[in-house]
């Protein structure tokens, strides 16, 4: 059952190690290049972005994670609370459960209830076309993401591996709802040949989430009767700054860069390479359950911790952040070189102030 599923992620999210081993994001690899003369006020630092016409006070999504089970009502009012104190970005879990049941509704409309002028995604599953009209209208959406989780769907006990005709589903989805579709993938990466392909059928933006945060292999690993093939592909991806930077360099629409991201400094390297915004799922469904004080006080120290790394590089705004130089090195660089992608002209975008 659906709903019985949604309570199995959540609890083995919160609960047990999901998070990649080996593989790491690959923003440790991304240097800046500090400033010992900065030239700007650090309070007067703007962090704000407009995202599809909608401005956010931070350039943060609290990315889909849960919903579909009446326990998940609570973490998502609580997220809700939380994305409209500090006026960020909030997506749902997939909603494919409340369309299926009307009485799990509500473990999803309480999001816009407790954020009525955040920016909000709704969520469904690539060829689950019939219900994105219903995502949209449930949550009164800004826009509709559609997850893309072929990693999952092979370790799934009960997994959908028939991915013929996704392409074509995203495409008709664009033309049948009125709101930008953004479509994501849950922890693996996008490659620039899928970019493209994606901007080609007509989508508003496209969330990386590359590999080196949650591994719904690992997730699914814990349901298996056999964890033979979970613990195979645990580590199975793209790394998230690799993905950010293939993406990014592809494409002619927002970007969002999530998977693995933990502090305002990974942050402000996602955002240094190119992406509009960035995506936090794990760490704060895990501060939910304290209650959307925890939640804002993590949101603080990632506002505070941003607001040091673009101190320290001399910019004073977003924009100026995706002009400043850094260093690309170890195992990102030689992917990325590897991929036909020039490293070096990052290190030689000095931003004049």
């Amino acid at each position: 059952m659906t709903s019985e599923r949604k309570l199995e992620h959540l609890m083995l999210c919160a609960n047990c190690d999901v998070e990649y081993k080996e593989k790491r994001t690959g923003f440790e690899d991304i240097e800046f290049i500090h400033r010992a003369l900065p030239e700007v006020d650090k309070e007067g630092i703007d962090i704000s972005v407009d995202f599809f016409g909608k401005k956010m006070d931070i350039p943060l999504i609290i990315s889909a994670i849960t919903g579909g089970h009446p326990a998940s009502l609570k973490i998502n009012k609580e997220l809700a609370k939380a994305a409209e104190k500090h006026n960020i970005g909030i997506g749902v879990g997939s909603q494919r459960a409340a369309v299926e049941n009307k009485e799990l509704i509500p473990t999803y409309s309480v999001v816009r209830e407790n954020a009525p002028s955040a920016f909000v995604m709704g969520n469904i599953g690539a060829p689950q076309i019939e219900y994105a009209k219903a995502a949209a209208e449930m949550i009164e959406a800004d826009a509709l993401a559609i997850h893309l989780n072929p990693l999952q769907e092979a370790i799934q006990p009960e997994g959908d591996i028939d991915a013929t005709g996704y392409l074509d589903s995203i495409r008709k989805t664009v033309e049948i709802v009125d709101m930008p579709v953004i479509v994501k993938e849950t922890g693996a990466g996008i490659s620039k040949g899928d970019a493209i392909s994606l901007e080609k059928a007509g989508i508003g933006a496209i969330d990386i989430q590359g590999s080196g945060g949650t591994s719904w292999a690992a997730v699914e690993t814990y349901r298996a009767d056999d964890p033979y093939l979970g613990k195979l592909y645990w580590d199975w991806g793209i790394p998230t700054a690799v993905s950010t930077v293939e993406v990014c360099e592809s494409v002619n629409i927002p970007v969002i860069s999530s998977g693995g991201i933990r502090t305002g400094l990974d942050a402000a390297k996602a955002l240094a390479l190119g992406a509009e915004a960035v995506g936090i799922a794990l760490p704060l469904l895990k501060e939910a359950y304290k209650g959307h004080e925890a939640v804002e006080s993590a949101i603080e120290q990632f506002k505070e911790s941003l607001k040091v790394a673009m101190f320290l590089v001399g910019v004073s705004n977003i924009k100026e952040l995706r002009k400043c130089d850094l260093l690309i090195r170890g195992q990102t660089k030689e992917w990325l070189k590897d991929r036909g992608f020039d490293t070096k002209k990052y290190a030689q975008r000095t931003f004049q102030i």
